[in-house]
C-alpha cells in the first residue's frame, strides 16, 4: 500500500473509483446534489499537480437493462469539467479497445471519465477478468469511493489486486477512516453517541458495538418507541418493533453493567396521523393517547439531548430525532444539530454520518460546522460496526 502524500504520479495514469453516484432530475438529468463530485475534487486535484493524470470510473444508479441511457456517466461530464476546472474526456465506454486507447493516449494534467461500470453485470459480480480489463487503463490505482467500500464489486475491491504495489487510498476515503477511528478509538471522554432513525433493527449492530466504547448514548427517531414499550410505556399509534421488546430490554441492561448512561426521551410531539398538517400536542412519551403517534422529541428532551451534547468532548450522531423532513415536526433534530455544532465549537470532535443525519445537517445548512460529514452511510455504519470493508481491505492487504 502507497501513500497518496508522498506517491511520485508524474508521468502516470491515474485509475480512480470514485463515487459519482450522484442524484439526477429525473427529468432534465441535471445533477441536483454535487457533494460526493466536490468531495472528490482534492485528490484529483492533487494527482494532476504532481503530474500525473486521471482515469475516473464510477457506477451511476442501478441500471437493469445494461446501457441505459438515463444511468450515463455523459450526463455528468459537464457538471465534472466544471468543478475540476479541467475538460473531461467521456471515454464512451469502460472497457475495449476505444477506451482504451484514449486511457493511454492521455497526456499529464489530462482527465476521462469511463462508462458506468453497471452497465455490465461482471462489476457487480466481481468478475476478476472484468476488473483486469479496467485495471489496464491506469498505472496506479487509487480508491476514493467511501460509499462504495464495502461493497466486493470489481472495480471497488478485486481490481487493486493487479496493482500490488502501487494501490493506495485517496484524500477521501483516508478522511473517512481516520474520523470513524477517531470516535471508536480516542482516549477522549466524554463519547456521546446519537442514534436515531426509525428502527431498532437496522442499528442493533451499532448499538451494541457503542455500549463498549461511549460515555452516553442518545436514542431518538422511530426507535425510541421500542424501549419505551419495553419499559411498559403507553405509545399510542407510534411506530413500535414488537419483534425487538426483549432486544431493546437486553440493551438497557447492557448499558447499565457498562456504566453507560443510556438516554430515552421523555416527552414527544404526537400527531393524530402522519401529515405536516395533523392535529399535533406535547405528551410524556411514556403516556401517547391511543389514535397518537410520536413524530418528534418534546421540548424537554431536546433540552436535556442538548445539555448531555455540550459536555461531550467526541459526538457520533446517526439518526434523526423525529420526522425532520416534516416543518411541524423537525424541531428536535434541529436542537440536537444546534447543540452538536454548539459544542463543536468549543473543541468537540464531531462525526455525522448515515443518510439522513447528513441529509438534516445539509438541509439545516450546517455542515461546514461540523468535524466531518460521511459519504457512505452504510459503508461508515459497517465500519463503526466493526466490519472489514472489502474496498479497504484491498488496498491494505
Amino acid at each position: 500500500m502507497q501513500d497518496i502524500h508522498s506517491y511520485d504520479f508524474s508521468g502516470k495514469r491515474a485509475l480512480i473509483r470514485v463515487d459519482f453516484n450522484v442524484p439526477l432530475d429525473k427529468d432534465t438529468l441535471q445533477i441536483t446534489d454535487n457533494t460526493r463530485i466536490r468531495a472528490a475534487a482534492p485528490t484529483i486535484k492533487h494527482i494532476l499537480d504532481k503530474g500525473g493524470s486521471v482515469v475516473l470510473m464510477s457506477h451511476l444508479g442501478r441500471p437493469k437493462e445494461g446501457n441505459e441511457p438515463r444511468f450515463s456517466l455523459k450526463n455528468i461530464i459537464d457538471h465534472t469539467s466544471n468543478v475540476l476546472g479541467v475538460n473531461v474526456k467521456f471515454g464512451g465506454d469502460c472497457i475495449g479497445p476505444e477506451a482504451l486507447e484514449m486511457s493511454q493516449n492521455l497526456k499529464p494534467g489530462e482527465v476521462m471519465m469511463l462508462e458506468n461500470v453497471r452497465y455490465y453485470k461482471h462489476e457487480t459480480a466481481g468478475t476478476e477478468s472484468f476488473a483486469e480489463q479496467l485495471a489496464k487503463h491506469g498505472d496506479v490505482y487509487v480508491n476514493d469511493a467511501f460509499g462504495t467500500a464495502h461493497r466486493a464489486h470489481a472495480s471497488t475491491t478485486v481490481v487493486a489486486k493487479f496493482f500490488p504495489n502501487d494501490k493506495m487510498f485517496g484524500f477521501l476515503i483516508e478522511g473517512e477512516i481516520k474520523s470513524v477511528d477517531k470516535v471508536l478509538n480516542s482516549d477522549e471522554k466524554p463519547l456521546t453517541a446519537i442514534v436515531g432513525g426509525a428502527k431498532v433493527s437496522s442499528k442493533i449492530t451499532i448499538i451494541e458495538r457503542l455500549l463498549d466504547t461511549v460515555d452516553n448514548l442518545i436514542v431518538g427517531g422511530g426507535m425510541a418507541y421500542t424501549f419505551v414499550k419495553a419499559n411498559g410505556g403507553k405509545v399510542g399509534n407510534s411506530l413500535v418493533e414488537d419483534d425487538y421488546l426483549e432486544t431493546a430490554s437486553r440493551i438497557m441492561g447492557e448499558a447499565k453493567s457498562k456504566g453507560v448512561r443510556l438516554y430515552i426521551p421523555v416527552d414527544t410531539v404526537i400527531a393524530d396521523e402522519f401529515n405536516n398538517d395533523a392535529n399535533k400536542d406535547e405528551v410524556a412519551i411514556s403516556a401517547i393517547p391511543d389514535g397518537w403517534m410520536g413524530l418528534d422529541v418534546g421540548e424537554q428532551t431536546a433540552k436535556e439531548c442538548s445539555e448531555i451534547i455540550s459536555d461531550s468532548r467526541l459526538i457520533l450522531w446517526n439518526g434523526p430525532m423525529g420526522v425532520f423532513e416534516m416543518e411541524n415536526f423537525q424541531a428536535g433534530t434541529v436542537a440536537i444539530a444546534n447543540a452538536i455544532v454548539e459544542a463543536t465549537s468549543k473543541g468537540a470532535f464531531s462525526l455525522i454520518g448515515g443518510g439522513d443525519s447528513v441529509a438534516a445537517i445539509n438541509k439545516f445548512n450546517l455542515a461546514d460546522k461540523v468535524s466531518y460529514v460521511s459519504t457512505g452511510g452504510g459503508a461508515m455504519l459497517e465500519y463503526l460496526e466493526g466490519k472489514e470493508l472489502p474496498g479497504i481491505k484491498a488496498i491494505r492487504g
